[in-house]
């Protein structure tokens, strides 16, 4: 008999963890849904301003990087012929 109700037991357990996990899916995707309508979209005008701010920022650091490349390789250049 002892065995009869551990196994009723289990299985009873088994299917309310299932709802459980279950619940906390459907929660989650609820609380998802609920979060986006909160967020505050950019319109057009700003997405656009602001690639051309990220697109001009990245050119400039890129300039500096190249001169700063081409700089170093110069004076590595003569520090390797003053050796020679």
């Amino acid at each position: 008999m002892a065995k009869d109700s551990s196994a009723k037991v289990s299985k009873t357990s088994k299917t309310k963890s299932k709802a459980k996990k279950t619940n906390k899916i459907i929660k989650y995707f609820k609380d998802l849904k609920s979060e986006l309508k909160k967020v505050v979209w950019p319109s057009r005008k700003q997405v656009l301003n602001n690639t051309w701010v990220v697109l001009v920022v990245m050119a400039v650091v890129g300039l500096f990087l190249a001169g700063l490349d081409t700089g170093l390789g110069f004076v590595i250049q003569k520090l390797v012929n003053i050796g020679s």
